[in-house]
């Protein structure tokens, strides 16, 4: 199957003297304010933001995810996430580098390791990308990937990046909003977020971002990316959904940049106006990307999701879920940090 023709009615994205832009009018940040936000970053993090204790993963084997029954989800960490649809691996932002950085020497650091290496998983049917940030995007994950990947899926101009980096270019198939593809029986869609995109100084909004919807029968699956709230999630809803899951960003958010990351409470609603049934929050977890502690994201939504009654589950990195039994999980991250937990129930 070629690549999409580049779209340019209203329902495509809006590439403007070489820039993408959001349908939603989003505010670019003044010098001022990024400069408190970097001061902050850098002298005024609170502990909390990295954990106190150890995360335990469950690790994963290449013969028991080949044993695995289909429409098992993994989540590895960060936003990246293995599912298993048809008998087939399917890979969401794989990022398995140790920090979230175009640097190995510094940057955000891993709170824990994946579940497994990128040596010992089974061949991959697609991977699906979201957009070009470091902590979505891992240039040695990508070499690594691109000898055992069928497929490529990305938004506008993230293919090409792959090729750059050598990636054959008869596996990348780069998407617009609201374009779709089919790979081994499984529909994909790109659909819009509300974020923004650049890995350099010079490069930002030269590619597109984007969520995606995955269509395997009876079965769908949305994967938010990086976004703001916005009422595009109506829209794909409505024109998708229900989704029997929903992969939504809950993490990394902050006052400071509200139009291109979500607060839990917006998470939850875009669950909802996705037409839900379980959400996994993502984009939590692994990374030190924020000002909130690490544990934070967890707890707000779960709280949220039980006040709205939606169904949420929680596995640890590396457990499985399967959409044909889903289970809550538990809340893990109580392990990590009891006494933190211990004195908010005043527990000694």
């Amino acid at each position: 199957m070629t690549t999409p023709s580049f779209r340019t009615d209203n329902l495509s994205s809006r590439h403007e003297q070489g820039k993408f832009r959001n349908h939603a009018f989003t505010p670019r940040e003044g010098f001022g304010t990024t400069l408190r936000v970097i001061w902050n970053m850098i002298f005024h993090k609170p502990r909390t933001t990295r954990p106190a204790g150890t995360i335990e993963v469950k690790p994963l084997t290449r013969d028991s995810l080949l044993a695995a029954p289909n429409h098992s989800v993994f989540r590895l960490g960060h936003s990246t996430v293995l599912l298993k649809l048809r008998d087939k691996f399917w890979l969401t932002d794989p990022v398995f580098a140790e920090r979230a950085s175009p640097v190995q020497w510094a940057g955000p650091k891993r709170f824990h390791q994946p579940p497994i290496s990128l040596e010992e998983l089974p061949p991959i049917e697609a991977v699906i990308l979201s957009h070009d940030h470091y902590d979505h995007l891992d240039h040695h994950a990508i070499l690594k990937l691109a000898a055992k990947t069928r497929h490529f899926l990305a938004p506008l101009g993230v293919g090409d990046t792959l090729i750059k980096w050598g990636v054959d270019a008869s596996k990348v198939r780069q998407l617009d909003w609201w374009q779709g593809t089919e790979v081994a029986g499984i529909e994909f869609i790109a659909t819009p977020s509300q974020h923004f995109s650049g890995r350099g100084l010079f490069d930002s909004n030269s590619t597109l971002w984007s969520s995606w919807v995955m269509i395997d029968g009876a079965t769908r699956i949305f994967f938010s990316g990086d976004t703001g709230y916005f009422d595009g999630f109506k829209r794909i809803g409505e024109q998708y959904g229900p989704f029997d899951l929903t992969l939504m960003e809950t993490g990394a958010y902050n006052v400071d940049w509200p139009h291109v990351h979500m607060q839990p409470e917006q998470t939850l609603q875009a669950h909802i106006d996705l037409k839900g049934r379980w959400l996994l929050p993502i984009h939590n977890g692994t990374f030190d990307l924020a000002m909130h502690a690490w544990y934070e994201p967890f707890d707000r939504i779960l709280a949220l999701a039980w006040e709205r009654n939606v169904s949420i589950t929680t596995p640890q990195m590396g457990e499985a879920f399967n959409l044909a039994q889903p289970q809550r999980g538990r809340a893990w991250w109580l392990d990590v940090e009891p006494s933190v937990y211990q004195n908010q129930t005043g527990v000694a």
